[in-house]
């Protein structure tokens, strides 16, 4: 890949303002998820502790990578965690994963304060908001959900249905007074894509995470006569096992 593709080496047009340092964080983060959770398998194969020390990068281009750190010192940008290969078979395979996502969460922020080393405080700390009103990796990894997230759940400490559904303009979560800013911090396992209440979602049953139906293939006609729906990953789980 291209230097201004990749996101490695030099930047052409390296982002300057809140919106497009914000813009450039989301890609590169939906890069990293991609990685470790959709991905995984393939991710998980190309971190062969056999060869040398590896990096997982994302790129603005959404696109993520596992390489060899950059040569040229000093660096363009900040370098991801170095050698996560090492590490993959002396670990059990979710704690792995859980490290590989805390070393991401902390070069995305550091890649991203890089570009806002140039802005004054009050832009620092409102691209610093919008950053923090998304799931880390790590929560995403790990299944760590947020204060709004739990209050999604009933009185009975039951969670409510899984499926989410726009369907002439009201919503199955309307029906229990909800709006869209209480879902704002649910995130598609798959794709890492914030919710949002005019596209239909369903909720796994096992792990909990969320995912566009269009994302696992499961459209609101299929959901509709699903009892217990279970995602790709913890189907794959049970495979294994």
């Amino acid at each position: 890949m291209g230097d201004a593709a990749s996101g490695r080496g030099r930047v052409v047009s390296p982002p300057r303002t809140v919106e497009e340092i914000y813009k450039d964080y989301r890609a590169r983060r939906s890069a990293i998820l991609r990685a470790v959770t959709h991905d995984v398998e393939d991710f998980y194969a190309q971190c062969d502790p056999e060869k040398e020390n590896l990096c997982l990068y994302g790129y603005a281009n959404e696109a993520w990578e596992v390489a060899l750190p950059a040569e040229e010192v000093p660096t363009e940008l900040p370098e991801p965690a170095l050698g996560i290969n090492f590490a993959r078979d002396g670990m059990n395979r979710r704690d792995w994963l859980a490290l590989v996502a805390v070393h991401s969460d902390s070069w995305l922020l550091a890649v991203a304060f890089y570009y806002a080393a140039r802005l004054n405080r009050n832009d620092r700390k409102r691209l610093f908001g919008m950053i923090n009103d998304l799931q880390t990796v790590f929560e995403v990894v790990s299944g760590v959900r947020q204060s709004k997230e739990r209050s999604s759940m009933d009185n009975g400490g039951r969670a409510k249905p899984s499926v989410k559904v726009e369907n002439n303009g009201k919503s199955a979560d309307e029906a229990y007074g909800e709006d869209d800013s209480d879902h704002g911090e649910t995130l598609c396992g798959t794709c890492g894509g914030i919710y949002s209440a005019d596209e239909f979602w369903i909720g796994c049953d096992i792990c909990e995470r969320w995912y566009h139906g269009k994302c696992v293939k499961i459209t609101p006609a299929k959901a509709e006569s699903i009892k217990h729906y279970k995602c790709p990953s913890c189907c794959s789980k049970r495979a294994r096992q």
